[in-house]
């Protein structure tokens, strides 16, 4: 096997080809040639063609190849897990949950498709009661999806699945970090559904990307940072291409004081320390309330104790290990205090647990994205105090709540798109919840109702079923006729 001179799991460009390799390891994954402009070009061209036979297939048709393409996925799944473990690092065992849940919603959005896009008659309202009125959705054509690396196979399903099922055309590409996931589900949908170019991977780094924003696609689903994210709106700002978002998140954890303490700890160290940390509605910062702040610490600590690097798993992307570091050692230059773990749990490729108490709000470590293995847990006087440090971020992605008694209140005054009450992150497992966030988390939402209605637009259709009693759109309108429909906005339109 080959290892690279590049740090473990960094992306390599060799000639034209882009090199896969292990973070844990540095063994080769694999190859795949680099897509240029010309080559996406190409690609987008060729799942133009494909997608008016695609949806040409309808709801029916869709649905049986979409369910040929899961049964595959998951027949396979071992396969996959494996390759997802080795080349991001992801434990199998947290692979394994990944791919459970992508195959649900590639099930749940083949069944509702028809049900959510597909023709219904609409009120036509009193002043146009001889219309028929119709709405129905269409497919965008052909839609791009750039997917992120920490969760490659269930983030961008998120989009491909749903935009496929509302009977659009995918180009995807991958992340650099884990292009051979991506080609292992494109490679994958060929087999169940020979012919036509509906579903096509394209690799390369930000500039295949940034080819595919510009492309001239029905619309640009895009998952990753911020940063990166604004750069990718600025290049679809210049062909109109819509967007739709889901970047960052600084997600929060809220322990009430009648919190079930045990199960809110795990949920905690789970939330914050699975998959290194590396997960946008993971939990990052936890705010509880003072009559149980010392003992969930307590309990928190000595549950992260029996942690082992395998159930944790290694930081993929290498130059994360810095912005982890960082985060850590201005916690600490600022009077914060690691009760568990600290700068030396840093080392690559690993980044072990560490929780940090009493840092200040405006550190590093509360309000930056950190993305790694480290939790920062604050006491805070009551609910109102909780609620108004939880929204004191620009993100807004997903957040957890642990009350017996206020879970829905609390939810309900958090400002993010999700909220998940006595679970940990339990509405990225039900595919009718829509998931998407607000503020620098993003725009847009993939799953649901909303998932499926994000990758179709609307048509409305108005049919007239016979002559209007009352000619309202017409030159032949009469005086009578407007000092009715003035009587008629008054009564009608006047009551308070």
């Amino acid at each position: 096997m080959t290892v690279t001179p590049a740090p473990a799991g960094t992306p390599v460009l060799d000639g034209g080809e882009l090199i896969s390799t292990s973070p844990a390891t540095g063994a080769e994954v694999g190859r795949f040639p680099v897509a240029g402009e010309a080559e996406v070009a190409a690609a987008v061209a060729a799942a133009r063609d494909s997608a008016i036979w695609w949806r040409g297939l309808g709801y029916a048709g869709r649905r049986a190849r979409l369910g040929a393409w899961r049964a595959m996925i998951a027949t396979r799944s071992a396969e996959l897990c494996e390759l997802i473990n080795h080349e991001t690092g992801k434990p199998a065992a947290d692979a394994q949950i990944e791919v459970l849940t992508t195959v649900e919603h590639l099930s749940w959005s083949a069944r509702r498709a028809k049900k959510v896009l597909g023709p219904r008659r609409v009120p036509a309202g009193m002043i146009m009661p001889n219309q028929a009125a119709t709405l129905e959705y269409e497919p965008l054509g052909v839609v791009g999806v750039i997917g992120p690396w920490n969760y490659p196979v269930l983030t961008p399903m998120g989009s491909i699945a749903y935009a496929l099922a509302a009977g659009n055309a995918v180009v995807f590409k991958p992340s650099e970090y884990s292009p051979a996931v991506g080609q292992w589900l494109a490679d994958r949908f060929a087999e169940a559904v020979p012919g036509p170019a509906v579903l096509q991977a394209v690799h390369g780094m930000g500039e295949t990307g940034a080819a595919l924003c510009r492309s001239g696609v029905g619309k640009i689903s895009f998952t990753g940072s911020t940063r990166t994210g604004k750069q990718v709106m600025a290049a679809c700002a210049e062909t109109l291409t819509p967007v739709l978002m889901e970047c960052g998140g600084k997600d929060v954890l809220i322990v009430d004081a009648d919190a079930d303490l045990t199960a809110a700890a795990d949920a905690a160290l789970w939330g914050g320390m699975a998959n290194a940390g590396q997960t946008c509605v993971g939990v990052e910062r936890v705010y509880a309330l003072a009559p149980v702040y010392d003992k969930f610490v307590e309990v928190l600590t000595a549950r992260a104790a029996q942690l082992t690097p395998e159930q944790v798993g290694v930081t993929t992307m290498p130059s994360q290990l810095d912005v982890i570091r960082r985060h850590i050692a201005d916690a600490l230059d600022r009077g914060g205090r690691a009760v568990f773990g600290g700068l030396e749990s840093v080392r690559a490729p690993h980044a072990d647990p560490v929780i940090l108490v009493d840092v200040p709000e405006d550190a590093a470590a509360v309000q930056e994205e950190t993305f790694g293995p480290t939790l920062t847990v604050a006491k805070v006087r009551d609910l109102d105090e909780a609620v108004h440090l939880a929204n004191g971020t620009p993100y807004g992605l997903g957040a957890t709540v642990f009350s017996k008694s206020r879970g829905m209140e609390i939810a309900r005054r958090l400002r993010s798109g999700m909220v998940a009450i006595n679970g940990i992150v339990s509405f990225a497992g039900v595919a009718a919840l829509p998931f998407g966030g607000v503020g620098d988390s993003g725009f847009g939402r993939i799953h649901g109702d909303d998932g499926l209605r994000e990758f179709s637009r609307a048509k409305s259709i108005a049919r007239a079923r016979f002559a209007p009693l009352v000619p309202i759109l017409s030159f032949d309108r009469t005086a009578k006729t407007d000092a009715l429909l003035g009587k008629l906005i008054r009564l009608r339109y006047g009551r308070k």
